[in-house]
Parts: structure tokens; sequence; C-alpha cells
């Protein structure tokens, strides 16, 4: 089959929007199909649209008591019902309903606890968002084997391994690159295709993590940064990095090629079209970032690698950020005085709050 060394595998991640209906995940397969007359490949997905927000509202009106939940639940389970009987033979279509009712059962099981306890910690609601991915990952991999590709579903929870900060965990990068190489290595594990959900993991006792919001484009990287893959590609609604933010710049442009650097400047200061954390390992491993449009895959999208493109303007883009707090302080109080900084900076971090600009 292939060999870790020889560099011939690819990553492809698709986002909610990518996979959030019937016709998009038919774009997926077309796309996917394509890439796998070069070589195997690893498809991350995100959960379907609008998916983890639900699961999020999920776990915090079961925690308040409120049996509303149920109505909520109701609501998910219909919409991946619905998207297997859409897009699978109704002769395959059992075994896959079968999966999807399994998963809703489990949550519901979470949310009756959350019902009860009235309280909803960081750990739980890791373990409760982290289905919107499982769900949206069985299903298209059950739609790959429908049409008889070679395909295995790979379960991101026991390959990537982070430390137990939940809701935003830190990757043990040693440990999982490890963990990943042995797995593509065993020859029982060889396949023409692989399908992993993205933004979930786990910790070292086996318990639930999450990467943080957008975190399946940093799924993506970690997989093809521990097999030094040829490229990760990360398809989206849009044709790759703007100039500018197209909602409020009517006349942003397209940037076809841009370097690592400049791209997480752009990411870091508010450009949302990759999560930032993505960009370091495909850095050190020196591999290159294309960033497509999964509804216009014709389109020539955003190449991000080392090279840095002739530009004829000063400014590659211009990126905002939104909700953020400007904090001055001063006083005679802190003249002379040593430690004011690390004070004031333990402050900010015991509340997870991010400094990105001093």
């Amino acid at each position: 089959m292939w060999s870790l060394k020889n560099r011939d595998m690819q990553v492809l991640k698709f986002g909610g929007s990518s996979v959030g209906s019937e016709k998009a995940i038919g774009s997926v397969v077309e796309i996917v199909t394509q890439s796998l007359q070069n070589k195997p490949s690893i498809v991350v997905v995100s959960a379907m649209h609008g998916v983890t927000d639900q699961l999020l509202m999920l776990a915090q009106t079961a925690a308040q008591g409120n049996e509303a939940y149920k109505t909520i639940i109701e609501n998910i389970e219909q919409k991946h019902l619905d998207i297997v009987r859409t897009l699978l033979p109704i002769q395959q279509q059992s075994s896959t309903l079968s999966i999807v009712k399994q998963l809703i059962n489990e949550i519901e099981a979470n949310c009756e606890g959350l019902f009860m306890l009235k309280e909803l910690s960081p750990r739980m609601k890791d373990k409760i968002v982290c289905y919107g991915e499982l769900l949206s990952s069985k299903i298209i991999a059950a739609t790959f084997a429908a049409k008889g590709i070679n395909q295995q579903w790979v379960d991101a929870r026991e390959l990537i391994k982070t430390d137990s900060n939940f809701l935003n965990a830190v990757v043990d990068k040693e440990l999982t690159y490890k963990t990943i190489q042995d797995y593509f290595k065993n020859p029982a594990n060889a396949f023409d295709l692989y399908i992993a959900p993205g933004f979930i993991s786990s910790d070292k006792e086996g318990n639930t993590t999450t990467l943080g919001r957008g975190g399946s484009d940093y799924t993506g990287a970690i997989f093809a940064a521990a097999l030094e893959a040829d490229r990760l590609e990360i398809w989206t609604d849009v044709s790759g990095m703007m100039t500018a933010d197209p909602r409020i710049v009517q006349n942003a442009k397209e940037i076809p090629q841009i370097s690592y650097q400049e791209a997480m400047e752009l990411s870091h200061f508010g450009a949302k079209v990759i999560y930032p954390p993505t960009i370091q390992p495909m850095l050190a491993k020196q591999i290159p970032i294309w960033i497509k449009n999964t509804f216009a895959p014709n389109d020539c999208g955003t190449l991000i690698n080392s090279s840095i493109p002739d530009n004829e303007n000063v400014v590659r883009g211009l990126s905002r950020i939104e909700k953020i707090s400007l904090l001055s302080l001063e006083g005679s109080g802190m003249v002379g005085i040593s430690g004011i900084s690390m004070r004031l900076f333990g402050a900010l971090s015991k509340e997870k709050i991010n400094v990105i600009l001093i």
C-alpha cells in the first residue's frame, strides 16, 4: 500500500458548512473521490453546521433544570436522521440509523444527569459537545462505504492526546505523533481513506477533551504533521483568505499565496478562515496548506507555505477583532513597586483571559 517514509499521504479537512446538507456532502464526496485517484487520504470533518452551538445550548439548558433540553435533543436527532435517509440507499440505512440512535441515547443519558445535578463542569461540556463531530463523521464514513470505497472510521480521541484543560486542551505532541504513526504503520490499518472527527481528543485518563472552537483545522494539522503528509487541504465555504473581511470591504480580493508567518498573524488577529494553532505544526514540518472552497472547488484558493510571494502592496491583508477589551493599568501606587506586572498577568491567566497585545 504505502509507507510513512514516502510522504504520500494527504489530509483534507471539511468544515461545518461543508457537511451541513445533502448537497454539501455530495460535493465533499466528489472532492475526496477525486483526491483518492492520487494517493490515500485522511478526511477530518467538523460537526454539521450549527450543531456545536445546539449541543452547547443543550448542555446549558439541561444543567439549568429546564426540560426544554429534550426538544433540543429531538431536533439534533431529526437533523441527523434526515441526512442519513437522504444520503444513503434505503437498503444501507439501518446500521447508520442505529449508530445515530445510539449516540443520541448517550447524549440523552448525559443530559439526564445534568438535569438532576443542575451543574455543568468544563469536563461534562466537552463530553457533550464532542457528539457533533462523532455524528457527522460516522454518517460521512457510511456514505463513502455505501459507494464501495475502502475506508475506515478513526476515533481521534484514541490518537490525539492532551492535558486535562477541558474546552481548550493542549496537545502532547510527542505522544500524539507516536500514537498516530503507530496506528498508520500497522498493516491491519491500511485503507485508501480514513474518516476522523475533528476537534475532539482525550487526556491521559481517557476523558474526552476538545481543542477549542475551530479545532478541527488543528486536528487536520496534527495528522498531517505526524505523518509528514504532502499537504493539508482546508475546505470551507470561501475561496481562500481575503485581503479584508468581504462582509465589510466590498472590494476585498482573494490572496493566492501567503507565508506561514503572515497567515499566522492574520488568523491570530481576527481572520476566521483558519484556526491559529493550525499553522505552527505545518511550519515546523514545512507542509503546505491549501485553503479551498467546497462549493467552488475549481477556484484557486490560498496556498500557505514558506515562500514570500511578490506583492506590489506593502500590506498583504487586513483583519479585525470583535469583542475585545483594552485594559490600562496606571497610578502612583505602582511607582517603584516590583511584581506589578506579574500580579496583573497572573490574575488574567487565572481567569483564562487571553492577552493578544501588550
